[in-house]
């Protein structure tokens, strides 16, 4: 399967106004965002687990990243709240589960094989940074080389410097409206830039975004 597979095109979509697909357990779906290859992929998708749903133990050959957005995520390893950033890293393996149901953030097969640190961040209890211009905040969740993942709070009307993204830059929009001189971005919008893309960003209503900088480059 390709899906929003050409790492030189910019890309948006609507997360929300995406269809539930099915995946190999019955209670779990998944919003599909980005996709290269079948069942065993490199995939960006937003994933439901109905309560109950599991799955069998399994590997993640180059890794995994997930973000909490909704309900509590299980493995052999912890419970995982909302707002909860996991890193596992490549050749890592675990079984998930959630008994009460949740809804995920998930990003497949795209990791370093050298980042090999498993990473936990409960996010809604981490101290956060003040960020480049006012009005702006930063939660760092995880670095590996050119690679940046954090977490970005803007105040109302904030705005920031035009910019470029040397190896690209994806955004998910968590709470309330980004926004850049190409359009307005409400919560459940993902955003994918290119390699070396520029553009000047500002939010008038506040937002929350999970950002990762640096990951497009050999894409």
């Amino acid at each position: 399967m390709q899906l929003n597979a050409d790492f030189s095109q910019r890309c948006v979509v609507d997360s929300n106004s995406l269809p539930w697909q099915a995946s190999p357990s019955p209670l779990v779906h998944r919003r599909l965002l980005e996709r290269i290859g079948g069942e065993v992929a490199r995939a960006t998708s937003v994933v439901r687990y109905t309560a109950g749903a599991r799955f069998d133990a399994h590997s993640h050959d180059l890794g995994e990243e997930i973000l909490v957005l909704e309900g509590t995520l299980s493995d052999e390893s912890g419970v995982y709240g909302p707002g909860t950033y996991l890193k596992n890293p490549p050749g890592s393996a675990h079984a998930p589960f959630s008994e009460d149901g949740c809804i995920l953030f998930v990003k497949l097969r795209h990791l370093d094989p050298q980042d090999q640190t498993r990473v936990v961040v409960p996010t809604r209890q981490s101290p956060w940074r003040q960020g480049m211009v006012p009005g702006l905040t930063v939660l760092p969740l995880n670095e590996f080389g050119t690679c940046h993942t954090a977490l970005v709070r803007w105040a109302p009307d904030t705005y920031f410097n035009p910019h470029r993204h040397y190896g690209g830059e994806e955004i998910f929009v968590l709470e309330g409206v980004f926004s850049d001189e190409h359009g307005h971005y409400p919560q459940g919008s993902w955003l994918r830039s290119p390699h070396l893309s520029q553009h000047q960003p500002f939010s008038r209503e506040g937002c929350l975004i999970l950002v990762k900088t640096g990951h497009l480059l050999d894409a």
